[in-house]
């Protein structure tokens, strides 16, 4: 919450004269007295920030009251050092505006920043305060919005460096504060009515097998019903069943997906979560279960054994019936792994992932963690993509899909590459599914293009020795002879927006892939077979509309860790910083 970078050197106060210069450097003082108020603080403890906050807010409020006169007007309006008492005074408007915001906020929300000032074992006080935080916390994202625009339009070259580079971080600070800003106005906004605060909800669970890789991250092994009900929540019908299906569709997503997926994709559980954007996914198997069971769900939420891995470091190991111990350490190798070889019977291993899964879902709601241990968690949780939520109700999808917790496919322009596998031989052996992507943009062209390069390397990293049939079988052609631990992947790459393909080679040899689109990203995909500790290499190139936006290049939550490198070239391209 520091006020970093907006202190001013004095060389460019001393803007012309002596009356000037007085006026400059007291500028400067007042604005190294309001950052110096706020350094020496953790974000960690807000609570100790109301005296440092009202000293900040002082000397901020002067500053800028200092710069909103005549006698600085005329200096910005004077040759050779009117860019400098421009930005002078940007900088203590933004100084002003960001301790006023931090004063709101900690008036506001105090009791959700501290560790224990509310307890999570008083849910309903919790919620109360979050709703009432809300709309604080909004107005505060859109001021700083709006002091981070006129900041950034103020001169970035003023001839002085410091003050040039007190601008630059400046910016970062507002985007970085905007950021946990708007992350934490998120959760107050939808916590309380997603955690029944106004009446009882009910969501569609989901927990995926990362082993049987599909676009949202894995096939659904099994799910239940999550209910809350003023923030008290219980798991009740967990089943493994995935023959859930119907007759005919559920849902409809639109000729285009309709195209790329096939019928069977808004009918069949097994095959419902093909695409990367989760609300097609959460949809489907809403209707799906709605249909079955003729009740309503308010939405959907999906996890797989890696996110439970997280939990369980949270909240401790967890004791089945049976006297089995599950960590932290050991949840994702027994549900993706070992419980193949212990379960020979599929229904019995499927009667093991319920119980666990039910065990770690139970302890979590029972241990009620502090919002201090359970924030980081989740943060982490929702970087990874291993939880991902769909609500039925528009305005809090809405905000919802404007978050990684929403799991879309964005919409946004900018530079993007997304690698997206879907196992197609029916086995588990995405379990040892090794994956890297290399995003190289070249120089930006006079024309509006750039040249990139997507290079995408697979592995199949299956062990020696027998493994069980269950995870080696290739149901794609069961009449043929395979390998075992041979596998089968339909592998997409997602591409920025009006992206035209060059070229695309396979292990160095030029080939051919089918394009599509959806959600107006180019899609090339193709079918990879693997031989056991096979690695296969694709290399797309690329022309793509030259942007200031970031490339962005997410990664599908499978069990291993996805090694992503993106290298730029910024010359003769815009940039999106001021």
């Amino acid at each position: 919450m520091a006020l970093i970078g907006l202190s001013i050197p004095a060389a460019g106060l001393v803007l012309a004269g002596g009356w000037s210069a007085h006026l400059g450097l007291s500028v400067r003082d007042h604005l190294e007295a309001a950052k110096n108020a706020l350094l020496p603080l953790s974000s960690d403890d807000p609570r100790q920030l109301a005296g440092p906050l009202a000293e900040a807010r002082r000397h901020a409020a002067e500053a800028r009251r200092l710069t909103s006169g005549p006698d600085w007007w005329l200096l910005a309006h004077a040759p050779f050092v009117g860019d400098a008492a421009t930005t002078t005074a940007g900088l203590a408007e933004a100084a002003d505006e960001l301790t006023d915001v931090l004063g709101g906020v900690y008036r506001t929300a105090t009791p959700f920043m501290t560790a224990n000032a509310v307890s999570m074992s008083n849910i309903r006080q919790l919620l109360d305060g979050l709703g009432a935080a809300a709309p604080v916390l909004d107005d505060g994202v859109a001021r700083l919005a709006t002091v981070r625009s006129l900041l950034a339009a103020t001169p970035a070259d003023t001839g002085v460096d410091l003050l040039d580079q007190a601008r630059d971080t400046a910016l970062r600070e507002i985007d970085r504060l905007h950021g946990r800003l708007g992350q934490a106005a998120d959760a107050a906004a939808l916590l309380p009515p997603m955690l029944g605060h106004d009446g009882p909800r009910r969501y569609f669970l989901a927990f995926q097998t990362n082993a049987e890789a599909r676009g949202t991250g894995g096939l659904v092994g099994a799910f239940g019903i999550l209910k809350a009900d003023h923030g008290k929540l219980g798991i009740d019908r967990l089943s493994a069943d995935n023959g859930l299906g119907s007759p005919r569709p559920v849902v409809d997503h639109g000729a285009a997906f309709q195209a790329r997926y096939g019928p069977s994709a808004t009918s069949l559980l097994s095959v419902s979560n093909l695409s990367p954007h989760f609300p097609y996914a959460a949809a489907t198997w809403a209707g799906l279960w709605e249909r079955r069971y003729g009740r309503r769900l308010d939405g959907a939420i999906a996890t797989d054994p890696v996110g439970l891995s997280y939990l369980l470091g949270l909240i401790g190991p967890v004791t089945l019936p049976d006297g089995e111990t599950i960590t932290a350490d050991n949840v994702v190798d027994l549900t993706e792994r070992a419980a193949y070889a212990r379960y020979p019977d599929p229904m019995e291993r499927k009667r093991f992932l319920i119980t666990v899964a039910g065990a770690v879902s139970d302890a979590v709601s029972r241990s009620l963690p502090e919002p201090a241990r359970l924030l980081p968690v989740l943060s982490r949780l929702v970087d990874e993509r291993r939880i991902q939520i769909w609500s039925r109700h528009l305005a809090e999808e809405q905000r919802l899909a404007a978050t990684p917790l929403g799991g879309e496919l964005p919409r946004r322009p900018g530079p993007f590459a997304g690698l997206v596998v879907n196992n197609s031989a029916g086995g588990k052996l995405d379990y040892y599914l090794r994956r890297s992507l290399s995003y190289s943009l070249d120089a930006c062209r006079d024309d509006g293009l750039r040249a990139t390069t997507v290079r995408v390397r697979l592995g199949n990293d299956v062990p020696r020795g027998a493994l069980p049939d269950y995870v080696t079988a290739r149901l794609d052609s069961p009449g043929r002879h395979h390998a075992p631990g041979s596998n089968l992947l339909w592998v997409s790459l997602y591409a920025t927006q009006g992206a035209r393909l060059s070229g695309v080679r396979l292990d160095g040899h030029k080939t051919a892939v089918i394009i599509e689109a959806e959600q107006s990203h180019p899609v090339y995909s193709t079918l990879l077979e693997f031989a056991p500790r096979q690695s296969r290499t694709l290399e797309f190139t690329l022309l793509e509309p030259v942007s200031a936006q970031p490339p962005a290049a997410p990664v599908q939550p499978l069990v291993r860790p996805q090694h992503t490198r993106i290298t730029e070239d910024h010359s003769g391209c815009p940039t999106s910083s001021s």
